[in-house]
């Protein structure tokens, strides 16, 4: 399968360097880790241990792909939409934090988009190098917004997830992704601002004061996907927020290392989406949303 990775930071690396194990693998990303991969090769490190030759660029020069996986960071998926509109491409399968990303991509791509979280972790070391940080899964299926074409998508989300599976990617297909997407954005919105406004590692959200924080922006999460239609109980997101806080410990989440390099966040996809689409008060996530915003304000990131 010819396979386009946009947005070839750490969990795109990671993705599409385990791709490029058994497929023809494109990553698109930034100097100077593409220049490293490009000239020498991606080193997978960590969990991992694979040393890999995909492609690697800064623009994207093909005219088509079977597939495009889109990593980059949500406020910057209708700028690679864009960019992907000029590729003739099977489907297109989007694994950026927060919600939103697949509306974005379906109305600017002419190809089914799918949907997809995943749980494995990845951390930037050095160019051409990233860290698996955590083996996980990918669960993918049909986005929201394909509901038109819902039995056409599926088929080829299980096609993708095949693609997956040869290359060692644990991935699930499934026939409706909103109860998976409000679940990791319960996660999402528990752990990443909390994480990185105190400056923590995720273990530090498995007790105490920060618990407490944490479990109560899930669960706002939970009511408002309920509020949605979406059948998402309470303890199904405490316990899914517990099992990545266990599993992650040791891991600096995303907007924390975005905060440690004085880098824009995702809070207005994570924080900021559930304030904008809850049916309710949202208390917490609109005060996490609302420091993370000032935090970017203060450094003209916004």
């Amino acid at each position: 399968m010819d396979v386009v990775v946009f947005g070839a930071g750490s969990l795109g690396s990671l993705v599409g360097g385990m791709l490029a194990t058994r497929h023809d693998v494109t990553l698109v990303g930034r100097s100077p880790h593409v220049d490293a991969v490009r000239d020498d090769a991606l080193r997978l490190t960590g969990l991992l241990d694979l040393t890999v030759h995909p492609r690697a660029v800064t623009d994207l020069d093909l005219d088509r792909a079977d597939l495009a996986v889109v990593t980059v960071k949500a406020y910057d998926t209708a700028e690679a939409a864009d960019a992907l509109a000029r590729c003739d491409l099977d489907v297109a399968l989007s694994l950026s934090n927060g919600m939103g990303n697949e509306e974005t991509l379906a109305d600017r791509l002419s190809c089914p988009v799918l949907a997809g979280t995943t749980s494995y972790g990845a951390r930037y070391r050095e160019p051409g190098v990233v860290a698996c940080t955590g083996v996980g899964t990918v669960t993918l299926g049909p986005a929201p917004v394909s509901t038109d074409e819902r039995d056409a998508a599926f088929d080829l989300a299980r096609d993708v997830g095949r693609a997956f599976e040869v290359a060692g990617i644990d991935a699930h297909v499934a026939p409706d992704m909103r109860p998976h997407l409000w679940e990791k954005l319960a996660v999402n919105a528990g752990v990443n601002p909390v994480t990185a406004l105190a400056r923590v590692e995720n273990g530090a959200l498995a007790d105490g004061p920060a618990r407490e924080l944490a479990e109560g922006a899930a669960l706002e999460v939970a009511g408002a996907a309920r509020a949605a239609g979406v059948d998402l109980d309470d303890e199904t997101a405490r316990g899914a927020l517990g099992r990545v806080v266990e599993a992650t410990a040791a891991n600096r989440s995303s907007m924390y290392q975005d905060l440690e390099a004085g880098r824009r966040t995702e809070v207005d996809a994570i924080s900021g989406y559930v304030v904008d689409h809850a049916d309710g008060p949202v208390p917490v996530n609109r005060t996490l949303a609302a420091l993370v915003r000032t935090w970017e304000s203060a450094r003209g990131l916004r």
